[in-house]
């Protein structure tokens, strides 16, 4: 596989300088749109696999704002989609050469669709994958409260005990029971660390982007635009929070569920220590990118 050479960018954007990265000719080399892929609060770290098996694709990666190599000059801490879907409308002003197809994983999929609500013309298709849209949950009761739950721990216990309530959350399957995470998940069950080292600013537990995991989808915005939508889903992450969220969407939205390999991380290949299955993901996104 030929790997593409990669150009780092910036853009100023008010409050903050974006960081994001080209692989590939702008404009592309046979007119077809760029792919931009797009994380919360994953960086554009996550997405090097993934990439690679695009090598015929402009592909175009970016930390969103206060996350990596994209630094705030706001003096604030929280994440918005609204915010950051302004930022990728001035991104994807900045390469000229829109709309482009989008995939959007985990927060990243929840800023994509507050961007076709509010900047349609910007996305010709987006492919949603996992939006962690709790709101939409028939138990969504149960599970803002179990959420509140695992902040709660992260604030008294420190990280370790925080992510190990996150990921015994993020992996139920069902409905999220009244009383869950009344007691707090050891942290040792996952090989976490048990001790405090006294930091509070971890961008997943801290409730910085609290906002994004509570946005509820302009339904009517979203059918209304000339952007194809798919919400997508891994097959490992059957019944879990996750999956729930993308089943309630596409049924918002009047469409069945398109399934992909693997997991919520489906398209990692070792970052960050997580391993999915990047090149099956890559077959079944371009499957996808061709019916648009």
């Amino acid at each position: 596989m030929t790997q593409t050479a990669l150009e780092t960018r910036t853009l100023d954007v008010p409050g903050a300088t974006l960081t994001y990265d080209v692989r590939g000719p702008l404009p592309t080399a046979d007119g077809a749109p760029p792919l931009l892929m797009v994380g919360q609060p994953m960086d554009a770290t996550g997405f090097g696999t993934l990439a690679s098996f695009f090598p015929d694709r402009t592909v175009v990666t970016y930390d969103p704002r206060g996350l990596g190599r994209s630094v705030r000059h706001d003096g604030v801490q929280t994440q918005t989609p609204e915010q950051q879907a302004d930022d990728l409308h001035r991104l994807i002003g900045a390469l000229g050469v829109g709309p482009v197809d989008l995939l959007g994983s985990s927060g990243g999929a929840v800023t994509a669709l507050c961007l076709v609500a509010t900047h349609p013309a910007d996305v010709g298709l987006l492919v949603a994958h996992e939006p962690p849209l709790r709101a939409i949950l028939p138990d969504a009761e149960q599970a803002t409260a179990a959420w509140r739950r695992v902040q709660e721990t992260y604030a008294e216990r420190g990280w370790g005990w925080g992510m190990a309530g996150f990921i015994a959350l993020t992996s139920w399957q069902g409905e999220i029971p009244a009383d869950f995470g009344t007691v707090p998940t050891d942290p040792a069950a996952f090989g976490l660390p048990t001790d405090d080292d006294g930091s509070r600013d971890d961008p997943l537990l801290s409730g910085v982007a609290e906002a994004i995991t509570a946005y509820r989808p302009d339904v009517a915005a979203l059918t209304a635009a000339p952007t194809r939508v798919v919400v997508a889903a891994g097959i490992e992450s059957k019944g879990t929070m996750t999956w729930r969220t993308s089943e309630a969407l596409a049924a918002q939205l009047g469409q069945e569920l398109v399934v992909f390999p693997s997991n919520h991380g489906g398209f990692l290949g070792g970052e960050f220590g997580q391993i999915g299955q990047p090149e099956a993901f890559a077959t079944r996104l371009r499957e996808v990118l061709a019916t648009g």
